[in-house]
């Protein structure tokens, strides 16, 4: 595993293969880091399903209203929802979405990202600019590319846990 710099702006995600360890940038979009920090601390990412993976482009989960394998779960209500909270002002920065990298998921409106979001599997560029890039993966990227893909996969994977680093210590 990568070494952690900042406890506090790391997120543990655990997936069938292994643990994603994901970098946050606060200091780019901080709304965005903090929302992440928020769900994961109150178990709301915990059992959501990626419904949208797509060889060689991104694997995209977080839909916390709809995705969670353990409630009520339909694969084709995966990807229509977000959380109680409200959506997020975009903060789009000069950051690229490359390989490994997080963005955030959203409709057409700009600021309508909320709970949603996606790991780019390569270098996304045509992205940059219009979607907010909030973290990157520095450990267990073969994990993420180990997910299985359809939009939506036949038998999707989950995150099974996601947590904030500084909270594993305590």
């Amino acid at each position: 595993m990568a070494e952690i710099k900042d406890p506090e702006n790391t997120i543990l995600m655990e997936l069938k293969d292994g643990t994603v360890v994901i970098e946050l940038m606060p200091d780019i979009a901080p709304g965005h880091s903090e929302r992440m920090k928020e769900l994961a601390r109150s178990g709301q990412y915990d059992n959501v399903c990626f419904h949208r993976v797509i060889d060689g482009f991104m694997a995209q989960t977080g839909d916390v209203a709809n995705g969670n394998m353990e409630k009520d779960f339909n694969i084709r209500g995966a990807g229509t929802g977000g959380s109680d909270l409200p959506n997020l002002k975009a903060e789009f920065s000069r950051i690229p979405h490359d390989r490994g990298t997080l963005g955030a998921a959203r409709s057409q409106a700009p600021d309508s990202a909320n709970s949603q979001f996606f790991i780019n599997f390569g270098d996304n560029h045509f992205l940059n600019n219009q979607y907010t890039v909030y973290g990157r993966v520095i450990s267990g990227m073969e994990h993420v590319d180990a997910i299985v893909r359809g939009e939506p996969p036949m038998s999707p994977d989950r995150m099974i846990s996601v947590k904030v680093a500084a909270d594993e210590d305590a």
